[in-house]
């Protein structure tokens, strides 16, 4: 039987006392890739490059940025831009780069080899429905997103919903929603009772990710965010919480990191 994310909270495999979760995509560009592109069309090459920065990060947790993979998907496909700006509706947008058949296939077959190769459990990190509605609404025609709401964000949890049905094979641990972003409406987790529903049966777990901590649907336990500045400096405290959750700056130091990582137990 796999481990369930509640286990490996209260036994993190790394032997640490509490679980650690690095968010250290821009950090890696910067310094394994020397600033070159990271190799998102090219699914082995890119578990290669996170398996080289987890075997000297060692997060207990292997997080699949998918958000930035989704960014630069849509930033480099003219036609699917013109497919998502077809109509202004609210939404509209959003539903069409999920239900884009290639750029589906792909993701799914990126994140099925990343699941395949990485020694640690996987947890897809995407936008919350309400900053991925955001992101994607320019799209409509009008930058103004003053007008997104809770039943905005509602609606569009049920278009993720559904596109997170094509990771039903993989053995994920969990969902990771970013809700990090330009201020917004507040929604709070229960909202997205629909993403709730199928992480529920597909037993995955389901967070959302706020810049001051990390919330668990259907738990108490709480993550707390490690600061920017634990990174730069040997006087960098951790915070109080069940587990941490930390983004490790993009121009952070090397040699600073790996002295902080051993501070991480």
């Amino acid at each position: 039987m796999s481990l369930s994310l509640t286990e490996l909270l209260a036994e993190p495999t790394s032997g640490r006392r509490r679980a650690v979760v690095l968010d250290s995509h821009d950090y890696a560009q910067s310094v394994f890739l020397q600033g070159k592109p990271v190799p998102w069309q090219e699914p082995m090459a890119y578990a290669h490059f996170f398996g080289q920065v987890q075997g000297v990060l060692e997060s207990d947790l292997a997080l699949l940025s998918l958000d930035r993979f989704y960014a630069q998907r849509v930033a480099g496909d003219p036609t699917l831009q013109a497919a998502m700006s077809a109509k202004s509706r609210t939404g509209y947008a959003l539903r069409t780069l999920l239900t884009d058949a290639a750029t589906t296939a792909f993701v799914i077959e990126l994140a099925t080899i990343f699941s395949q190769t990485q020694r640690v459990p996987v947890v897809l990190q995407i936008p919350s429905p309400m900053q991925w509605l955001a992101r994607t609404h320019p799209f409509s025609g009008s930058a103004d997103v003053s007008g997104l709401d809770a039943d905005s964000a509602e609606n569009a949890s049920m278009y993720v919903a559904d596109w997170l049905r094509g990771f039903a094979a993989l053995p994920l641990m969990a969902v990771l929603l970013d809700d990090r972003g330009p201020a917004l409406e507040p929604v709070p987790l229960s909202t997205y009772s629909p993403i709730a529903n199928v992480t529920d049966h597909y037993r995955w777990a389901l967070a959302l990710r706020h810049e001051d901590r990390v919330e668990l649907h259907g738990s108490a336990l709480r993550g707390a965010v490690i600061g920017a500045d634990f990174w730069s400096s040997d006087s960098g405290t951790l915070p109080d919480g069940d587990f941490l959750v930390g983004e490790v700056p993009q121009h952070a130091v090397p040699e600073r990191v790996l002295s902080r990582i051993t501070a991480l137990v």
